[in-house]
C-alpha cells in the first residue's frame, strides 16, 4: 500500500508538470516569434499593435450585434482625432466568438470605421485589458521601446453615459478613458473608472 501511495503521487506530481509545460507552451511564444494578438480582416495574425515611439495604445472592444458598443464609436472616433498628433494608436477589437470578417467590414462600412480593426476570437486582448463587456476600453503603456511588450494602466467604461442597462444620461459627465488617456501621457498616475462598464457580455468560445 506504500509503494502504491508514491507510485501515485509521482505519477500525480509527474502529470501536473507536463499539463504546465502544455499551458506555457500555449501562452508563451517560442522563442524568436511574436505574439499574435488577434487576426485582421484579411484572417492575418496581427502581431504587433504599434511601432516604435508610440505613446500608448488604446483598445476599444465592440460587437456587430450591440447597439451600446455601436453608440459609442462615434466617441471612439473622436478620442482618435483629438489624440492622433499624440502619438496613439487606438485599435477596435471585436471579441466574440461567432464574428467573422465578413460582418465586421459591413459594420466598418456603417460606421465608418476604417483602420486598426481585428478579431480577438482566442481573447487575447480581452484578457490583457480584463475586458467583460462590449463596450469597453483599455489604455497600454509600452514597456520595451519598440512597442512589442505592453502594461495595462486604465480598463474600463468609457464614460459614464449608462448607469445600467435601461438606464442613460442625456450626457456624459465623466469622461473616464479620455482622462486615462490624458494622464498616462503625461506619465501621471492613471485613475481607474468611477463605475463599472455596461455593455453587451463577450461571447467565448462555446
Amino acid at each position: 500500500m506504500l509503494f502504491t501511495r508514491r507510485t501515485m503521487r509521482r505519477l500525480l506530481s509527474l502529470l501536473f508538470t507536463f499539463v504546465t509545460v502544455l499551458l506555457l507552451a500555449e501562452v508563451c511564444p517560442a522563442q524568436g516569434e511574436r505574439a499574435v494578438y488577434g487576426y485582421n480582416l484579411n484572417g492575418e495574425p496581427v502581431t504587433s499593435l504599434a511601432s516604435s515611439g508610440v505613446a500608448a495604445v488604446v483598445l476599444f472592444f465592440a460587437a456587430t450585434d450591440c447597439p451600446l458598443s455601436n453608440r459609442y464609436l462615434p466617441e471612439i472616433r473622436r478620442i482618435e482625432q483629438k489624440f492622433y498628433s499624440r502619438h496613439i494608436v487606438v485599435w477596435i477589437v471585436y471579441p466574440n466568438f461567432g464574428e467573422t470578417s465578413v460582418g465586421v467590414k459591413q459594420h466598418e462600412a456603417a460606421y465608418g470605421v476604417e483602420d486598426h480593426v481585428l478579431l480577438d476570437p482566442n481573447h487575447q486582448l480581452v484578457a490583457l485589458a480584463h475586458a467583460k463587456v462590449t463596450p469597453e476600453s483599455a489604455v497600454l503603456i509600452p514597456e520595451t521601446a519598440d512597442a512589442k511588450m505592453f502594461r495595462t494602466v486604465y480598463h474600463g467604461r468609457v464614460d459614464d453615459r449608462y448607469l445600467r442597462l435601461g438606464l442613460e444620461k442625456p450626457i456624459a459627465a465623466q469622461h473616464d478613458l479620455e482622462r486615462a488617456i490624458e494622464a498616462a501621457l503625461q506619465k501621471r498616475a492613471v485613475e481607474q473608472p468611477g463605475g463599472p462598464a455596461v455593455g453587451c457580455g463577450i461571447i467565448g468560445r462555446p
